[in-house]
């Protein structure tokens, strides 16, 4: 007996504002009932003296060195730039400041 039925898979898609078919239904009927199937297999798992992990990889991230290095000068910065003026980009307007 499927723990899932009809209503809920409709229930469940109506959340997902999905429209299904009665194929698409019956079929997610067994889909998601086999799921939930397997979950129980899992619930039945002794895990008491498991620990809690985030991720099943022992993973950690690798961060540099901070270290302080010589700064591009304003020349330098600047000589790439399309349009510049004085210490500023200029960049094409995207807002315009009129109002209504």
């Amino acid at each position: 007996m499927s723990k899932i039925t009809t209503e809920d898979v409709e229930y469940v898609a109506g959340l997902a504002q999905l429209i299904l078919d009665d194929d698409s239904k019956e079929r997610l009927v067994h889909e998601m009932g086999d799921i939930l199937n397997y979950m129980d297999a899992l619930n039945e798992l002794d895990t008491e003296d498991i620990e809690p992990m985030m991720h099943v990889l022992d993973l950690a991230n690798v961060y540099r060195e901070d270290e302080v290095k010589k700064s591009l000068s304003k020349e330098d910065v600047f000589k790439n730039a399309p349009k510049s003026e004085g210490d500023y980009f200029l960049v094409p307007r995207i807002l315009d400041n009129t109002e209504s």
